[in-house]
């Protein structure tokens, strides 16, 4: 029997598996935050490509690896989950197609954002997401959208 690598099967992911890519779009909803890259500001994704997930229960979650002192995680206000998980956005299709997991950088300066594993990855919180399209929010600004002016195809009364 012939076995074939199940990243073979990544060859070729339909359009609709993919979040529009935030840049080639004229309108973007005044209520959604953009994420942009730190370094160049390109933009990368919105907020309503975020996948929420529950928390999970924190170092305990890492039992099967070593906790250091300054690895855990306390209670003093500090956010648990150091990334955003989100959906495909079209920029990164080019770093999925054939593989299993990778670094995601970003398409314009090609800085370091994070990381995807289709098999998933565990957040900082101690969850395990699948699939994981995983951006370290240090390496992304928040940025407050403004109505576009002018029409792009459409017509507004």
């Amino acid at each position: 029997q012939l076995r074939t690598d199940p990243s073979a099967e990544l060859q070729g992911l339909p359009r609709e598996v993919f979040a529009v890519d935030p840049t080639s779009t004229c309108q973007t909803p005044n209520t959604e935050v953009l994420y942009r890259c730190r370094k160049c500001r390109r933009a990368l994704f919105r907020s309503s490509s975020i996948l929420s997930h529950t928390e999970g229960s924190g170092p305990t979650a890492f039992a099967h690896k070593r906790i250091t002192g300054s690895a855990q995680l306390c209670g003093d206000g500090r956010e648990k989950c150091t990334s955003y998980f989100t959906e495909p956005v079209q920029w990164m299709e080019p770093a999925l197609l054939g593989v299993m997991e990778g670094q995601l950088v970003c398409p314009k300066c090609t800085s370091k954002l994070g990381f995807f594993s289709w098999r998933g990855e565990q957040c900082s919180c101690g969850r395990w997401v699948t699939p994981a399209f995983q951006i370290h929010k240090s390496r992304v600004d928040e940025a407050r959208t403004l109505p576009v002016v002018g029409n792009c195809g459409t017509t507004t009364n």
